[in-house]
């Protein structure tokens, strides 16, 4: 790895630091991470799953994804506002997933909330990407260095989250949760997917 926090790869693209070599990370990196997400059912997915990853490593999470889909309804929010206290003991029991009965209680209420949000229109999307104007903020951190754990931004959206009724969307997640869906690019300039991903979303 380089100062900067690029890693070069065999292929020869330079990648963030974080995505190492690990086939599952660097396949996530290149064609997920950064991407523009407008989806809300979509957007919930990601949302649960940063909050799944609190206290852990993110691939974690992602060589456990498939499982999580299978346990929570594919991640449907409408069937999951109806979980039971029965669904919680069936979670709880199953392996396939991080098994936190605390986690696993506020992705049901965000799924709730979820609902209430697309009800009152204009939706879970809409209420997300409206906090960027509809356009992606385009990062230009050239180090490892200049990437932060949380901005004012990500404040303001855990803030509005966890007045909706969501849970584990503290600044930290919620700006992990936004690098993610492309709401903010941080892609370091020097990673070979800086450029294509600034180009999704249009200057900013």
């Amino acid at each position: 790895m380089s100062e900067t926090g690029l890693i070069a790869h065999p292929d020869g693209c330079p990648r963030c630091w974080w995505a190492g070599l690990d086939p599952v990370y660097v396949a996530y990196h290149d064609t997920e991470w950064g991407v523009p997400e407008h989806d809300g059912r979509a957007l919930y997915e990601k949302l649960i799953l940063d909050g799944f990853q609190a206290g852990l490593s993110w691939i974690t999470i992602l060589r456990r994804r498939e499982g999580f889909r299978e346990a929570f309804a594919q991640f449907e929010p409408e069937r999951i506002a109806r979980f039971t206290a029965d669904d919680v003991a069936r979670l709880m029991a199953d392996a396939r997933i991080i098994r936190n009965r605390a986690k696993i209680e506020a992705t049901i209420r965000g799924a709730q909330a979820w609902l209430r949000i697309e009800e009152r229109g204009p939706g879970f999307s809409a209420f997300l990407w409206n906090f960027v104007d509809g356009s992606p903020v385009q990062g230009r951190a050239g180090s490892r260095a200049d990437i932060l754990p949380e901005t004012p931004l990500s404040r303001r959206v855990s803030k509005a989250l966890k007045a909706e009724g969501f849970g584990f969307c503290g600044p930290t997640i919620v700006h992990a949760f936004m690098q993610a869906t492309g709401l903010v690019n941080d892609h370091l300039v020097g990673c070979h997917r800086h450029a294509p991903c600034a180009g999704l979303g249009g200057p900013r």
